[in-house]
Formats: structure tokens, C-alpha cells, sequence
């Protein structure tokens, strides 16, 4: 198995002060070096981060999670030892146990990004976004929006293009765009917690599930649009032969 030391784990992280030291100390016992990103928290997250033996950038500004973690991506991949880079929040709703599992799952796949899936933590609203999104993105992911995640060195690459940067959450997007540039996603049943402090900011009301439901829709309509271009493209380089 891959060993843990060429594992680096970012964890995005706001106003998590209660369980940050706790999730770093977990994932420090692996092996894995441990990057947290203080999203601008206003408690003592960055110090409890330290204090457990994470390095830690703090942001200037609530920046929100994908931002945050592709800061985090983009610092860790200046090391030359990492080979795969793995997301988590820092709410205690990811278990760091499940690392070990999504590694080998990883290595025996092959794939570029795996998804720590548990669809049955989903809400009611939650498991309606799911379900559309799947049919009308055919990515065949069931958890479309966990952000328990491993990216391999050709998946961050692309996440940290121009049009990485354009998105706004990590889930469909993210997919969606690691898929037009040929990469393998999969996902991969964990187990998950129920959130110790927070909520989530993307289902937390009706009102944030339509703001995240019309710029999914969004990305969806570019994907087809984009794919529908390449698909022009390689027919006009058929009819040229």
C-alpha cells in the first residue's frame, strides 16, 4: 500500500475550534501529513490546528470550502513527496479510519479521484439533488457531494486549472470537469458521523439548496455544451478523411 507519508490530507476548515484538534490528532496517528486551511474562522480553529501538529494557512478572508481547499491543494503539491491528496472536513463527520481503506481502494481501482460515498446521511433535499444530478449528468456517483475525496497527481492538476478555479463547490462541478478531461472517478462505500458542531452550508435551508441547485444546473448545461463542441470537433476531423 501506498505509505502514509506520501499522503497529504487538506481540511478545510471554519469556526471548527471544537474538533479540529481532535480530526488532525486521528489522521497524525496515520502517518499523513495534515494541511488545515482556516478559512477566516473567528474562534480558536487555526490555534487548535497547531497546537495538534497541523500545518496551517489561515485566509485573509471567508474564502468558502472549495477556495479553501484548493489553497490547500496547491501548498501541499509544492512537496515533492505527496502522491495523492486527500479532502475531509473537519466537523468530525469524516472518520479519519476510513484513509487506510480509501488508499487501497484507490490503488486497487485505479482510479484518478475516489469518493468516500454514504449516501444513506443524506436529507431529504439532499437525496433529490443526488438523484437529479445523476440522471442528468449520467457520472454514475450516487454521493455526489461528499467531500471525503482522493485525487491522484493528474486529478490535481486539473482541479488547479483556470477552470478549477472557476467553480464554486467540490462535488458535481468538480466531477463534471474531471470527467471532459478523460479522468476515472469512482466512489467508495465509508461509513460517516453525524456533524459534532456546524451544518452543512449548501443544504442548511431551502433558500441554499436553490442557489446551489441553479449554479449546479449551470455547469451542467456548459458540460454538455463543451461536449457537445469536442463531439463537432472530431466528427469535422472524421469528414476531413
Amino acid at each position: 500500500m501506498l505509505p502514509p507519508s506520501r499522503v497529504a490530507v487538506i481540511i478545510p476548515a471554519l469556526n471548527e475550534a471544537h474538533t479540529i484538534g481532535s480530526v488532525v490528532d486521528q489522521v497524525r496517528q496515520l502517518g499523513c501529513t495534515v494541511y488545515v486551511v482556516d478559512d477566516n474562522s473567528q474562534d480558536d480553529t487555526y490555534s487548535m490546528a497547531m497546537a495538534a501538529g497541523a500545518e496551517v494557512l489561515r485566509l485573509p478572508y471567508t474564502a468558502g470550502a472549495w477556495m479553501a481547499v484548493q489553497a490547500g491543494l496547491r501548498h501541499a503539491s509544492q512537496r515533492a513527496e505527496h502522491e495523492c491528496f486527500i479532502t475531509m472536513d473537519g466537523d468530525g463527520q469524516h472518520e479519519p479510519q476510513y484513509i487506510p481503506d480509501l488508499i487501497r481502494e484507490y490503488e486497487r481501482e485505479k482510479s484518478n479521484t475516489l469518493i468516500g460515498s454514504c449516501p444513506q446521511r443524506g436529507s431529504r433535499s439532499r437525496k433529490f439533488a443526488w438523484r437529479l444530478f445523476a440522471r442528468l449528468t449520467g457520472l454514475g456517483i450516487v454521493d455526489l457531494t461528499s467531500g471525503f475525496r482522493l485525487y491522484d497527481l493528474k486529478a490535481l492538476d486539473v482541479l488547479l486549472s483556470d477552470e478549477g478555479t472557476m467553480l464554486d463547490y467540490q462535488d458535481v462541478g468538480v466531477l463534471l470537469l474531471l470527467r471532459r478531461k478523460g479522468l476515472v472517478c469512482r466512489e467508495h462505500a465509508i461509513g460517516m458521523c453525524e456533524r459534532v458542531c456546524g451544518h452543512s452550508r449548501i443544504f442548511d435551508s431551502w433558500l441554499d439548496v436553490g442557489r446551489y441547485m441553479i449554479k449546479t444546473f449551470v455547469w451542467i448545461f456548459v458540460d454538455w455544451l463543451t461536449g457537445r463542441e469536442q463531439r463537432l470537433q472530431e466528427q469535422d476531423g472524421h469528414d476531413a478523411f
